[in-house]
């Protein structure tokens, strides 16, 4: 369903001369299919999956959020907003987004379900938040809260 949502978003952004969403939506889809390609090599057939596609896309924000900081600190502005604005665009393909209090809501409660009590456990911890929150919940985030209360 997503792969259909990208080729749409590509399709749109041809229409109305967006040369910013265009281009971005082109890397998303050139990531994708090497994904795909290496899925494939793995016994994979159909290619990845749009949880593994969420996931792409949070590290392809994560990864221009890191180069607007170096941009910055480095004075090339103009590079800065050129990564901000692919970031709104790759956004628009992800789910809303936790929020902090619902993130430390979501860590509690699975804490309490899995029986999560110490820093043992943060692999446990870790791995069902991420099973439950893929594409929606920011991981570091929830990383630091989850090492706050086992700690």
């Amino acid at each position: 369903m997503l792969r259909a949502t990208l080729n749409e978003a590509m399709k749109d952004a041809m229409r109305q001369k967006d040369q910013r969403a265009l281009s971005t939506v082109r890397l998303i889809l050139a990531a994708l299919k090497d994904r795909d390609i290496s899925a494939r090599g793995n016994g994979n057939p159909a290619g990845i999956g749009d949880d593994e596609i969420l996931a792409m896309l949070q590290a392809m924000v994560k990864q221009r959020r890191e180069s607007i900081a170096l941009y910055e600190q480095g004075g090339r502005l103009e590079l800065a907003q050129q990564e901000q604005e692919e970031i709104e665009v790759i956004e628009r393909f992800l789910p809303a987004q936790m929020t902090e209090a619902e993130i430390e809501q979501a860590v509690s409660a699975t804490m309490a379900e899995i029986g999560a009590q110490n820093l043992k456990d943060m692999g446990r911890l870790m791995a069902a938040l991420k099973e439950r929150y893929a594409g929606r919940m920011d991981l570091a985030r929830a990383g630091a809260l989850a090492k706050k209360h086992l700690a």
